[in-house]
């Protein structure tokens, strides 16, 4: 903290620091908090008091006593404050409210239509019945997963599996709705839930890799989801295999995931002169016992296993994660993916990156994108909504936001914007 700013941005740095290490770390006493962060019990007993009295963290318990006055052990107070978070997939979202703590309140599903008129519009009529339902509730805010990335230089959703183009998502959904809206890809909110309240909690360095429809990454490094000078860093399934190789939609050939994700893995299949029904029926045959089937699940897996040696090379970290509805062939992805894995690994790292598989599913993926809002207290990110959100979260009691019903103007939400819903 020596090299922190003074005065009331040290402050707020402090409290942000006690926060994030009470949220990932509790039950944890005021001694071992001033411990951890280089601060004076002075201080820490400030802050926690400021948070308590905000309803943010709670005792939950006393420390084991060493003589003396017993310390109390603080936890975050789950029911301080909620958030939605939705993912957003062609044709479809899934959403939940989940309280601070991660517990999910309620979930939601709809059809979507990403390529209407005005999309905005449409996102926000399914959402504002949600917000009207938690009327007198402290809402920190809304988190949106979308499959494509946000341009860090202009704030604006690249998605084009949904026909979207330079679509100022966050900025105009946050008017629609009246509350603070972060938009990231849904590989990001998945490594989000991950880091959060999932497999990649006790890691600070990891990767959550996703398989099914496409072929994505995110990166957790030093605790923080990196995204890249462009937003778009976890890319894994666009990097190039094979010049020569088949077209993406991208604009590129041989991207990775034209060889590993699931329709692809349909087609070879196909040319291998096998008549598949899609995805399931190939994994079928693969339970069954096709030798063919078989080895195309393992020819993919070793491909995607060398691409994730490299990237783990330069990255190292201490985890990888694998998750997406293309989990339910690991078995027989696998058998390529981890000698490939180890044998393209910089020698000493290969005995110490563990591999972890999470079963899909849609709910962590919209609970990821609540996390993106719900983690927003405990970072630092300079993100003015982020702002917002911590703003929020230190209301005193008495001071809660409360919502109406949004209403939804027809039409564009302004002449000015710059939007585009096209093919790629």
């Amino acid at each position: 903290m020596a090299n922190a700013a003074p005065g009331p941005r040290l402050r707020d740095v402090n409290r942000i620091a006690v926060l994030a290490l009470v949220g990932r770390h509790g039950p944890i006493s005021r001694a071992e908090v001033a411990r951890q962060l280089g601060l004076s019990p002075a201080t820490v007993t400030a802050l926690t008091r400021s948070l308590m009295d905000a309803g943010v963290i709670q005792k939950v318990d006393d420390d084991q006593s060493r003589g003396g006055r017993p310390g109390e052990l603080l936890a975050v107070a789950g029911k301080a404050a909620v958030a939605i978070g939705v993912k957003v997939a062609s044709g479809r979202l899934t959403g939940v409210t989940a309280d601070l703590d991660g517990t999910v309140r309620d979930t939601f599903s709809a059809p979507f239509d990403e390529r209407s008129t005005n999309p905005f519009e449409a996102l926000a009529t399914l959402l504002a019945p949600h917000v009207a339902a938690l009327a007198g509730v402290r809402v920190l805010g809304i988190g949106l997963g979308v499959p494509g990335f946000v341009d860090a230089r202009s704030g604006q959703v690249e998605a084009p599996l949904l026909g979207w183009r330079h679509m100022p998502l966050a900025q105009y959904l946050s008017q629609l709705l009246d509350l603070p809206v972060l938009v990231d890809n849904d590989v990001n909110t998945l490594g989000a839930y991950e880091h959060l309240y999932g497999l990649g909690r006790s890691y600070t360095d990891f990767l959550t890799l996703t398989l099914g429809l496409g072929v994505g990454a995110a990166v957790v490094c030093g605790g923080d989801l990196r995204r890249g000078g462009h937003g778009a860093a976890g890319e894994i399934g666009h990097v190039p295999v094979d010049p020569a190789g088949p077209p993406c939609f991208c604009g590129k050939r041989g991207c990775l995931e034209q060889y590993v994700r699931d329709a692809a893995l349909v087609e070879q299949a196909r040319a291998a002169g096998i008549a598949v029904d899609g995805a399931a029926d190939l994994l079928a045959r693969a339970e069954a016992g096709d030798q063919t089937v078989r080895e195309i699940y393992r020819a993919a897996g070793a491909r995607l296993g060398t691409v994730v040696a490299g990237l783990s090379t330069v990255l190292d970290p201490q985890a990888i994660l694998v998750s997406g509805e293309g989990t339910a062939a690991w078995p027989y992805l696998a058998g390529g993916f981890l000698p490939a894995l180890r044998e393209g690994l910089f020698p000493p790292l290969a005995d110490s990156l563990n591999v972890f598989v999470d079963p899909w599913d849609d709910t962590k993926w919209a609970l990821g994108a609540a996390a993106l809002v719900l983690r927003a207290p405990f970072t630092a990110s300079n993100d003015p909504h982020a702002d917002e959100i911590r703003a929020r979260l230190a209301a005193f009691p008495g001071a809660e936001q409360t919502h109406a019903a949004p209403v939804v103007e027809q039409g564009r939400p302004s002449d000015s914007a710059s939007v585009e819903v096209s093919g790629w």
